[in-house]
């Protein structure tokens, strides 16, 4: 076989967690083996996440310095490391299909967390941390939000947290909001398309637990923008979790009951011409790749995958049809912008760079690399110092422009991605720009309050 890269653009395989093998746990070590040996012999993915290096320590510490070497005990290090960014097979490994090699190293962490589930062997606090639906359900209660909140901030709770929950005392934890986002949402605008318009001229939101739940605001400042650019849109009418905190987990089983409940509702819209918008990456990549791959046979979630959009995916579509309102009234200043992973890897390119560079007297700064929050990775107990390890790189990368300037404003998609990059500010002191997401920096462009 040859060890030369793959030149063609990687493809994704369905994945079969329906075949009883894929839980055969002697058969998952044997790949493990084929492409830890491969990935071992590559080492190009050292410094993307922590699952690498603990491989190649494990490797270079053996006996024979060989994959043969280390215990296959030992396999499940490497599988807790990772949390599922997808940014080595989409832009790092030069033997993902259609080499020969055929390597996903993602899908084959994804088939061991799998097994790991099956056998009962997932921590109940990493279940619940999981279960973004379950601590929704305490948003929009006005004493009960106040109360979590206060509380939430004591270090006393945020002790008992840690010991009883394994959430550490030092991580950010979003606070629950006072009105739900789709209890506040205002009623949706009319949806008669005009006449010409190539891309979906009517929008449907779905609103993800973070938007719904915890910053409401976000989603608020997407209608804004819909609204001043005269595009139609509805709320979706009823959602559950998308499914990727447990994913992350390797329950998939939770992941098939989510997609039961949220794929018929978005089909309906899909079949009725609307574009999909999801203002959470992990959650737009969901519904267009790991169900779509989960369920490669059903008709409903192949046609959810071609609605999909980021938003800035979309407004950029809109741009090029010259249907997206351009006058900025109000600059941004210095812009230090991260790029999530999970943006990365549904390959449409800088689509937020390119609105944002839009705004005019306005420098944006570009930084493509891993924020190391990861979902649940970042503010669990045994891996919210390693986040904020792996982090670091990217909090420096944006403390400076490139004229030496210091930014207005920093800014990523993933929320959670852009308040672990704040914190990474204030533990390395490096400054105290203003955090906001991408979609409140174009509604503050537009002049809209």
């Amino acid at each position: 076989m040859s060890r030369e890269g793959n030149l063609e653009a990687p493809i994704r395989h369905p994945l079969d967690w329906k075949n009883p093998d894929f839980y055969d746990e002697d058969k998952c070590l044997q790949e493990l083996e084929r492409i830890f040996d491969i990935c071992h012999g590559c080492r190009r993915c050292v410094s993307l996440c922590n699952a690498f290096p603990t491989l190649f320590d494990l490797v270079d510490e053996s006996p024979t310095m060989e994959v043969d070497g280390v215990d296959k005990k030992d396999y499940w290090k490497v599988v807790d490391q990772c949390y599922m960014c997808d940014l080595c097979y989409m832009t790092k490994c030069p033997y993902t299909p259609p080499h020969e090699w055929n390597l996903d190293f993602p899908h084959t962490m994804l088939r061991a967390k799998a097994i790991k589930h099956k056998k009962g062997e997932v921590k109940f606090s990493e279940k619940l941390l999981a279960s973004t639906d379950v601590h929704g359900s305490l948003a929009g209660i006005p004493v009960v939000v106040q109360v979590v909140n206060a509380v939430n901030k004591t270090q006393a709770a945020r002790s008992v947290m840690e010991s009883a929950l394994g959430v550490d005392k030092q991580a950010w934890l979003p606070a629950l909001a006072t009105r739900k986002f789709r209890a506040s949402a205002p009623e949706a605008r009319a949806t008669q398309v005009k006449d010409g318009e190539r891309t979906p001229g009517k929008v449907v939101i779905f609103s993800t637990c973070y938007v719904n739940y915890n910053e409401p605001g976000i989603g608020h400042d997407l209608l804004k923008i819909l609204d001043h650019n005269e595009i139609p849109y509805v709320i979706v009418e009823k959602e559950k979790c998308c499914g990727m905190p447990k994913l992350e987990l390797g329950d998939l089983d939770a992941v098939a009951a989510s997609k039961a409940a949220n794929i018929p509702v978005l089909a309906k819209y899909a079949k009725d011409g609307f574009a999909i918008l999801s203002a959470v990456p992990s959650c737009t990549l969901m519904f267009k790749q790991e169900i779509p791959l989960m369920f490669p046979d059903c008709a409903d979630t192949q046609r959810v995958k071609e609605a999909m959009w980021d938003p800035f995916e979309y407004l950029v579509a809109r741009k090029r049809d010259g249907l997206l309102k351009t006058d900025f009234p109000r600059k941004l200043g210095n812009v230090s912008y991260q790029v999530p992973c999970h943006s990365r890897v549904q390959n449409m390119g800088k689509k937020t760079e390119e609105i944002l560079k839009l705004i005019p007297d306005t420098t944006v700064q570009t930084i493509e690399r891993c924020s190391g929050h990861a979902g649940t990775y970042g503010v669990k107990k045994g891996s919210h110092q390693t986040a904020m390890k792996i982090g670091k790189p990217v909090f420096k990368a944006m403390a400076q422009m490139k004229d030496g300037a210091k930014p207005d404003y920093i800014s990523s998609d993933c929320p959670l991605g852009g308040h672990h990059i704040a914190q990474g500010f204030e533990v390395n002191q490096l400054g105290e720009p203003k955090l906001a997401h991408p979609l409140t920096l174009v509604r503050t462009a537009y002049g809209l309050d």
